[in-house]
């Protein structure tokens, strides 16, 4: 199984002939790893996690150019059908549920999103760049309300060659769920929290991977995001989970697991 990050919290996981894109997002400008929608382009499944517009923004343009499924929560089908024409091919898919995918096996679990403090949004609110990048600000402002989570995010669950990806929309987890531990592949995003190494290892002692792959830890969509410094949770990865090997990627280059 291959896994490539394309930025943001946008996964490519590809199995023989099969290619699944989770939360596909082309970065503002200034983002730290510019992509296009071409490098969404040739998959048959999309999967969302939840309908932030840093997740599902660009999907009604790209379900509109290829014909490929959308599974996702409830609010970001409804965010969907907004804008498209035809919803035929957007699948509102409940925790609970699995499904196949050529070679590949999807479950989803009831996930959870970091919540928005008012102390994480006064010191974004009070920066000088936000100065520089008053356009992507202007359209975060315009698109923020119109791309709601509404307590629906999903964690997807994938299988495929024998091997187990646990994947995560948003650094959080629903505290009555009863997750599947022991995953090969843990793909954790690295944002949203004032001290996001702390709450990222409770989530691998909680979820007990293997790996862990870090994805949303980028400056995607500045003046609102920010270039995580993921050096502190590998020196905590190493004092408390010795045996779990933790991976910063680079954009656009696969891993195989």
């Amino acid at each position: 199984m291959k896994i490539t990050w394309l930025g943001t919290a946008s996964i490519l996981i590809e199995s023989e002939d099969t290619r699944i894109l989770f939360d596909p997002f082309v970065e503002l400008a200034g983002g730290s790893n510019p992509n296009t929608l071409e490098d969404f382009r040739g998959v048959t499944d999309i999967c969302i996690t939840h309908g932030h517009v840093d997740h599902l923004f660009f999907v009604p343009q790209l379900i509109e150019e290829q014909d490929a499924t959308v599974h996702c929560p409830s609010p970001a089908a409804v965010t969907l059908e907004g804008w498209l024409e035809e919803c035929g091919n957007v699948v509102r898919t409940l925790p609970g549920e699995s499904w196949q995918v050529g070679g590949i096996r999807l479950r989803t679990h009831m996930g959870a999103h970091v919540p928005f403090t008012p102390c994480l949004a006064m010191r974004t609110l009070l920066q000088m760049r936000n100065l520089r990048y008053w356009r992507n600000a202007l359209f975060l402002a315009w698109a923020h309300p119109r791309f709601p989570e509404k307590g629906e995010t999903l964690v997807y669950e994938i299988e495929a060659e024998g091997k187990r990806v646990l994947l995560l929309g948003s650094m959080a987890l629903d505290p009555d769920t009863v997750y599947p531990e022991g995953a090969d592949l843990l793909i954790l995003p690295f944002q949203g929290r004032r001290e996001p190494e702390r709450e990222a290892c409770r989530i691998v002692e909680r979820l007990k991977p293997r790996r862990v792959l870090l994805d949303h830890f980028d400056d995607a969509f500045p003046p609102v995001s920010r270039q995580e410094d993921t050096r502190r949770l590998c020196r905590l990865m190493k004092e408390r989970f010795p045996q779990v090997k933790a991976a910063k990627p680079v954009a656009g280059k696969g891993i195989f697991i």
